[in-house]
């Protein structure tokens, strides 16, 4: 068919067509279903994709090399999917997965937050090495300073001597006697017959020395601390229950790490989203033959929390369930009594704005704000996530996560409830002078 004049011009095929009836030409009725025939040949040649040609595969560019596959069949390795079920391997060596740094040529918005809005408390402190000097707590303060973090809670597991040092050094420095708080330590070890009194008692003189809380209670819980009768101390052992009855006629709240991101459990391959995390640390694989599953540690975990009702806990690193904001919102509608934290799953809020930005307002009265690795540089990623719009930036460490960060934007009255109005009510040994109301 002409463009020019949607004629349709003459084949070998058609001139080799036999001539139609007379009565056909003659007839309305025969011209009009000549021209209809007519017109839908023209239409099927313009329309229809031509036939593969010998040796090509459908839908394969021409000259293209390639394999193809069956539907939900994963490329073989090596190659990746250049057309629908076609797969092809590039013609350049391929980057190692650690140097493989594309430049992102997006242009949008940036707004970087040195410090946060509010003054902030960090529930999930472990600045290890600084809070047992007036040197280490004068370098600590002028990073908090920086950041607009007014109080840091070591959540170093302390307990005994080691806790009353600490103490005491905090409170020789007129700086920082304000600014920094301390949770206690629980020794697991050896739980048998007389364990759960002696816990007891060493929790409460704790808190006589200046305990605020307890915790990071470790993932070691559940994973590799033995009874003593040698069997693996299970997190909901009734055992235990003493101690979180104790925390709850203290009103201490309880922190609590139980496992690590399910991806540690999983088949160390290229499918597994922290594949590089697991290739540089040894320790972080949990092989099923020498440790419970991860479903299993959170059955335990969640039969404790529902337990001890009185008692307040607060699920480190949003219960490792930041990857799946359902289960964490159901868990925390069906217990009360639970809060959670958000050291180090930063990588999963900030690529799920939209559903992040929803779970944060309507747990807003529940969720901590706690940055667990004390690196100041890192702070204000999590200032731009929580606080900003903006769109597609870098996250701090690439063996977490290959992914962009996005701010999910918190109301004002949202982020004061996280950066310390939460905290406050928690835990009352806290300052609790001097905030913005």
């Amino acid at each position: 068919m002409s463009r020019a004049t949607g004629r349709v011009r003459s084949s070998p095929s058609s001139r080799a067509t036999p001539p139609l009836e007379p009565a056909m030409r003659r007839s309305p009725a025969g011209r009009s279903t000549l021209l209809a025939a007519l017109l839908g040949a023209a239409l099927t040649a313009i329309v229809a994709p031509p036939p593969p040609l010998a040796g090509q595969t459908a839908g394969r560019p021409p000259g293209a090399r390639g394999t193809p596959i069956q539907p939900g069949e994963a490329c073989p390795s090596g190659t990746t999917e250049i057309r629908p079920r076609l797969c092809q391997a590039p013609e350049l060596p391929a980057p190692s997965i650690v140097d493989y740094r594309p430049r992102s040529t997006l242009v949008t918005p940036a707004h970087p937050v040195p410090r946060s809005k509010y003054p902030s408390i960090d529930f999930h402190g472990h600045p290890f090495g600084l809070i047992e000097s007036a040197e280490g707590l004068e370098r600590l303060g002028n990073a908090m300073d920086s950041l607009n973090v007014r109080v840091m809670v070591a959540a170093n597991n302390l307990s005994g001597e080691a806790l009353v040092r600490t103490v005491a050094a905090v409170r020789a420095s007129p700086r920082m006697r304000e600014r920094v708080r301390v949770l206690a330590g629980i020794d697991f070890r050896d739980v048998g017959p007389g364990w759960a009194e002696r816990a007891v008692r060493q929790l409460e003189a704790d808190v006589a020395a200046g305990a605020v809380g307890v915790g990071e209670i470790s993932k070691s819980l559940g994973l590799s601390i033995r009874r003593r009768d040698g069997a693996r101390l299970r997190i909901d052992d009734p055992a235990l229950d003493p101690v979180w009855a104790a925390c709850a006629r203290l009103g201490l709240p309880v922190f609590l790490h139980t496992a690590d991101p399910q991806e540690f459990w999983q088949p160390i391959d290229h499918a597994n989203e922290r594949w590089l995390e697991l290739a540089l640390f040894p320790g972080r694989r949990y092989p099923a033959e020498q440790y419970p599953s991860f479903e299993q540690l959170m059955e335990e975990r969640d039969a404790m929390l529902r337990r001890n009702p009185r008692t307040t806990f607060v699920i480190a690193h949003m219960g490792w369930h930041a990857n799946d904001l359902a289960r964490l919102a159901r868990l925390m509608e069906a217990l009360p009594n639970v809060h959670t934290e958000i050291g180090a799953v930063l990588y999963d809020i900030g690529r799920q704005p939209r559903a992040a930005h929803d779970f944060f307002v309507r747990f807003q009265d529940r969720i901590l704000f706690g940055k667990d690795s004390f690196q100041p540089e890192e702070y204000p990623y999590y200032w731009r996530v929580l606080e900003t719009g903006d769109d597609y930036f870098d996250y701090y460490r690439d063996y977490h996560a290959f992914w962009k960060l996005y701010g999910i934007a918190l109301p004002d009255a949202v982020l004061r409830k996280v950066y310390y109005q939460n905290a406050l009510r928690l835990a009352k040994g806290l300052p609790q002078a001097g905030w913005p109301r």
